[in-house]
């Protein structure tokens, strides 16, 4: 009998309903095969949760998202609520239930599909074959640090502070789950920091190489942020899995994804830790924004949200081959030159959002 399994889908603003209808497809196809048993359940967040609740996401949301097996997030934010205090801002709930359900680690594969490599800016022989995974810390550093503020000086100036912080529990756990993935892939880990300018960059590589005694099967090695930045469009193939903090994993996850051409593409998973059960919070999400300028024409790429989904198989709900499947079916809809307007390329089909949909669930029927 197949495991029964819920999952909070948060589809949130702009095309993250669009996107996020197009797993419900998906996730139907599985129920009715029998391949899986998932239950949805529905709670706004963003400006959808302001706009009915008045807040970006509430207490009884989040309760939801730790109880269920996993959270499919769509995207939020918009001008709409460009004006609303920070505190109050649909990203504000994102933050709050990435914290709230303790996700620490944050996993951004960027990988260049062949039928794709086109799409990208950087020359085909400098990308083609990329796979890497970069694990970002995503609850410590500077987006939660305190003190934080702007405050007016005494000279008539105003002084915008934030703090980068962070312990050796923080790191020693995200660097954890950094290790392990590595020990399943290609056994190489990149820790990058900024030690020699940052006390907590200091802290972060003594931590990491400590711990890289637990691992002597991988090849650990260490590198400023900076200089990943620049390798990673110099020769971004000598990285295999790379674990970063908070602010410079955003940066450089964002760079990475851009070398496969299209934000549209690309999936994100955040993780806990498990439980004495065996339970762990999970959060799946597109990386892409939630593009308002295109909301509601049909043109948004679904496939982001569908390799998150693929992601949520593989990590939460006990379906490694079904998340090989699925992913299989997107590589062969490209394959077929089957094309959304943002990797539109020449002598393509253009397809709906929708249309792109139903081509994943034709592939992945054949299976």
């Amino acid at each position: 009998m197949t495991q029964h399994h819920t999952i909070l889908m948060t589809p949130g603003d702009g095309i993250g309903p669009e996107v996020m209808e197009e797993v419900r497809k998906i996730i139907a196809h599985l129920n009715q095969k029998n391949a899986t048993n998932i239950d949805l359940i529905d709670r706004p967040i963003g400006g959808a949760g302001i706009d009915r609740d008045g807040v970006p996401v509430t207490p009884e949301t989040i309760e939801i998202g730790k109880k269920a097996d996993c959270v499919l997030l769509g995207a939020v934010g918009g001008p709409k609520w460009a004006d609303i205090d920070y505190a109050l801002r649909p990203e504000a709930g994102l933050l709050k239930i990435r914290k709230d359900m303790e996700l620490f680690a944050n996993l951004r594969p960027a990988i260049v599909f062949d039928a794709l490599i086109e799409a990208s800016t950087i020359k085909p022989d400098v990308i083609r074959g990329l796979d890497i995974l970069i694990v970002r810390e995503l609850t410590g550093g500077v987006y939660f640090g305190e003190p934080r503020g702007i405050t007016p000086l005494p000279n008539g100036e105003r002084q915008g502070l934030n703090t980068q912080i962070y312990t050796t529990s923080e790191i020693v756990r995200v660097a954890k789950v950094a290790f392990e993935l590595a020990q399943k892939r290609n056994k190489k880990l990149c820790s990058c920091e900024k030690a020699n300018v940052m006390e907590s960059g200091k802290l972060w590589r003594e931590e990491v190489e400590k711990l890289g005694a637990d691992y002597p099967d991988i090849a650990l090695s260490h590198m400023y942020a900076d200089n990943c930045a620049m390798q990673l469009l110099r020769n971004p193939r000598q990285f295999d899995v790379i674990v970063t903090d908070n602010l410079f994993g955003d940066i450089l996850s964002d760079e990475a994804a851009m070398l496969t051409g299209s934000l549209g593409m690309l999936p994100s998973a955040s993780l806990g830790a498990r439980d004495a059960e065996g339970h762990q919070n999970a959060l799946y999400e597109p990386v892409h924004g939630s593009a308002p300028d295109i909301a509601g024409t049909g043109k948004a790429n679904p496939l982001a949200a569908i390799l998150s989904f693929a992601m949520a198989l593989r990590f939460s709900l006990d379906g490694p081959q079904l998340a090989d499947a699925l992913e299989e079916a997107v590589r062969q809809v490209l394959n077929q030159k089957i094309r959304t307007a943002d990797i539109m390329d020449r002598e393509c089909e253009l397809v709906s959002t929708s249309q792109m949909g139903d081509a994943v669930i034709k592939e992945l029927a054949k299976v």
